[in-house]
């Protein structure tokens, strides 16, 4: 060890120390053991300094963001504090995600108090303190110690105490109006012994991401801060944009503020951008909107940030994602975000996230690292709750396992900075495991409308999100299963267009001739019939046929399903005789390649009877049906959907035959099996209902086909919306059987 001291003549010489050990001395002392060559050494020890006079401020405030602009969030923190006045332990907790703007609400708080200077308002006191680490917050107490109290700078631990120690109020001392700002606290545990104490004139204002239950106790105040609303976005953006390229329409301005989801960082620094660049609003939108450039391509470079911000739009989360991914358990929220990134940003379903192949993801996508070298064992459904909770705690998802339909949001920004991050290996992984999530948590029967709607809104989003890797290396189920979905629903035209797309995607993707663009022309096919063009239906089903014959075979099951449609299409298109003559000829090769039980054989057979009562001879219709449904009675049982249907036929077609007292049995006993199995809004208990309410207006119920179709129709409206042509034909029925118990003949 070498010093430095100056000898004659000022010329510096240098002080060697050898042969040291352990030395300790009190405050203010020199130790040392060993040896020491010095010519003359002169030390000067510095005294406590002296208190500072007040108004003292220690630390900085930071300046006003431009265009910064008063939000409720303020008046709310202002009305809470004016609340508590007088009451000891006033505590204020501004919470929220990184980037809605709590510092900058803190700030515009402590500097309005800060500079006011009436008699019954203003401030001895103000500390603005980076709670970011506990050393970091131990450093400014013990400043505030230094400056207040005459502490000693060099024990940072000991100033520290003596500063808060110093805030506690005192009976003979004069009162002190102190704020205490800790901004950007990153865990409620480096608050431990660390916590401001309770006074009649002091205020603590904390901003922070956690929303943990430590910082909701009864002497603090929590003020959740959120997103910009519409009003506030375009009014801050109208002020922020100051180019003429970028002056535009509120319409196009609140476009621009839906794209960045309100968020009041992203709007700061899209403005920003856009000024810089002289860009326009719309090739700014298209520039965010291109998935192919990641967020860190939309935002300013580090150093033309605005209003002093520490880092670009696309980092603001990585310190509380890797604060998230080091708590229990550990490894997990990483992953868990990653996996939310490609879904819905406005809910996620519970067990998308929490079902099997969600759990296979996590297990193989911990964070290295976290767990022992020993074979990783498998995640389990409470870890990924857990790790789910964690993320809501430090506000980068929103959390409410009791909406168990849209449990999870997440901000679409910090969906996108995440899926930036993954690499495109990650990405294909990440994207498939949603798809298989989705896949997994899609019942067979939609009897819950609301889950299904959910499961195809995290489908469009995670398609928009993964692009081609859902059709590596061949298209995913998950495609398919949506489309029935949106046409079981009771959206045929919008079925049809989505299966257009499918198969020019397969088309393009992977050539005419691969099956999953067969399975696409398929169902195309269908939904054009069901969208009220059965003779499409027919052309795409005739069109088909050869190509599954050449491709797979005469005796495929997927053929024979084929030419099951193109029969069934044929009669829609007004040839009943071709599809019965079809259904007649095509039985015979499901019941030899198929046998007598499964599906596809019960459907021609199905088919059959009903195209040979629409033919003209109901009584036989009846007959058929009557046998079907005892048949799969015995088979699949009273309540089985396929039972169900048979049912329903066997139903309709007593009416045609003339037995409209039996129909109308048939079907009052049919509707609440349907609700039941089916649920109260599928496509198929709504058709059972129709059909009760027409048959009983013509054995004469003329009431009960008015009350019928009225409360047919309210649900017509709620589940399909008033302008479906369901309910517009349903509104129709209505008012004709209204008009007929109205004038009775």
């Amino acid at each position: 060890m070498f010093w430095r001291r100056r000898g004659h003549m000022g010329a510096e010489r240098a002080v060697e120390v050898r042969d040291t050990g352990d030395a300790s001395a009190s405050s203010g002392g020199i130790a040392n053991t060993g040896y020491l060559e010095i010519g003359t050494v002169t030390v000067q020890q510095r005294g406590p300094q002296e208190p500072a006079p007040w108004p003292h401020q220690i630390g900085v405030i930071p300046p006003p963001a431009r265009s910064f602009r008063p939000r409720a969030e303020a008046d709310r923190l202002r009305a809470a504090i004016d609340r508590g006045g007088g009451q000891a332990a006033l505590c204020q907790v501004l919470t929220g995600m990184g980037g809605v703007g709590k510092t900058q609400l803190a700030a515009d708080y402590a500097r309005t108090a800060w500079n006011n200077t009436s008699d019954t308002g203003g401030l001895d006191v103000l500390v603005w303190a980076n709670a970011g680490t506990r050393d970091a917050l131990i450093s400014a107490y013990a400043q505030a110690a230094v400056e207040l109290c005459r502490a000693d700078r060099h024990d940072l631990e000991e100033a520290a105490q003596r500063f808060l120690a110093w805030l506690t109020p005192k009976a003979a001392a004069p009162p002190c109006r102190w704020l205490i700002v800790l901004d950007d606290l990153t865990t409620p545990a480096d608050l431990r012994g660390l916590r401001p104490p309770p006074s009649p004139t002091g205020h603590t204002l904390i901003t922070t991401r956690c929303r943990d239950d430590a910082l909701g106790t009864d002497d603090r105040h929590t003020i959740p801060v959120g997103l910009f609303d519409e009003a506030e976005a375009i009014a801050y953006l109208t002020t922020a944009l100051t180019t003429p390229d970028a002056r535009q329409s509120a319409g196009e301005l609140a476009a621009l503020a839906s794209d960045l989801g309100h968020l009041p960082l992203a709007l700061s620094q899209a403005a920003t951008y856009i000024n810089d660049t002289r860009r326009s609003v719309t090739a700014y939108r298209a520039l965010l909107a291109d998935r192919t450039r990641t967020l860190a391509k939309a935002v300013p470079e580090l150093d033309a940030l605005p209003d002093d911000q520490p880092e670009p739009l696309s980092a603001a989360w990585s310190l509380s994602i890797d604060r998230a991914d080091a708590l229990r358990p550990a490894g997990l929220a990483r992953p868990v975000l990653q996996l939310s990134a490609l879904l819905a940003p406005d809910g996620i379903p519970h067990t998308v996230l929490t079902n099997q192949p969600a759990l296979d993801y996590l297990t193989r996508h911990r964070t290295p690292g976290t767990q022992a070298p020993e074979e990783p064992s498998p995640v389990q459904a409470d870890e990924a709750e857990l790790a789910l909770t964690v993320l809501h705690r430090l506000s980068l998802i929103d959390y409410v396992p009791a909406t168990p339909y849209q449990a999870v949001r997440v901000h679409q920004l910090v969906q996108r900075a995440t899926s930036d991050a993954l690499t495109p290996d990650q990405h294909w992984q990440t994207s498939q495991s949603a798809a298989d999530a989705l896949a997994a948590a899609w019942p067979d029967m939609e009897r819950d409308t609301a889950l299904a709607q959910a499961l195809r809104t995290n489908t469009a989003a995670l398609a928009a999100c993964a692009g081609e890797a859902l059709y590596h290396p061949d298209a995913h189920e998950v495609l398919y299963r949506n489309g029935r979905s949106i046409g079981e629903s009771g959206q045929a035209t919008a079925a049809r267009a989505y299966f257009d797309h499918l198969a020019a995607t397969t088309t393009r993707r992977f050539g005419p001739d691969h099956p999953d663009t067969l399975d696409a022309r398929h169902h195309l096919a269908r939904w054009r019939g069901e969208a009220g063009d059965p003779a499409g239906a027919a052309q795409g089903f005739a069109e088909l046929v050869p190509d599954r014959i050449r491709i797979l075979g005469r005796d495929h099951p997927d053929t024979l399903m084929t030419r099951l449609n193109q029969h069934r299409w044929h009669g829609e298109a007004g040839d009943p005789a071709a599809a019965a003559e079809g259904f007649a000829a095509l039985l015979p090769d499901l019941l030899r390649i198929l046998g007598p039980g499964h599906s596809h054989t019960r459907a021609a057979r199905h088919n059959l009877a009903y195209w040979q009562g629409r033919m003209g001879d109901p009584a036989k219709a009846v007959t058929s049906f009557a046998e079907l449904a005892r048949d799969l009675t015995r088979a699949l049982g009273h309540h089985d959907p396929q039972t169900l249907a048979i049912r329903h036929n066997h139903a309709y077609w007593l009416a045609e035959a003339g037995e409209l007292d039996g129909a109308v049995a048939a079907f009052t006993e049919l509707v609440p099996d349907r609700i039941r199995v089916l649920g109260p809004d599928s496509p198929h208990t709504f058709a059972t209902r129709h059909n009760l309410a027409h048959w009983k207006g013509r054995a004469g119920d003329l009431q009960g086909a008015v009350t019928g179709f009225a409360e047919l129709l309210q649900d017509r409206i709620r589940v399909l919306g008033p302008d479906h042509p369901l309910t517009r034909s349903t509104e129709a029925d209505l008012a004709y059987w209204q008009n007929q118990a109205n004038h009775p003949r």
